[in-house]
């Protein structure tokens, strides 16, 4: 399934198919990780970050899932 190039701000900005897609695919990578398994999807990526509230927890955790996968 191709998402590339959409703003995904809400859940209702996804069809019913693609939301099933990213939950699979996040099941899927969370799996891998267990696994010991390292993906290298965003390898020589820079990922920003945009939060509209303080939110430690939240941007520690999506610098973890990019580093993990290669980003930066």
């Amino acid at each position: 399934m191709d998402l590339h190039g959409r703003s995904l701000l809400k859940p209702a900005d996804l069809s019913a198919a693609e939301f099933e897609f990213l939950v699979g695919h996040a099941r899927q990578l969370r799996t891998d990780k267990r696994r010991g398994v390292t993906g290298r999807q965003l390898a020589g990526r820079n990922v920003v970050l945009v939060f509209e509230k303080t939110s430690t927890r939240t941007r520690s955790a999506f610098e973890v899932a990019a580093h993990d996968e290669g980003g930066h």
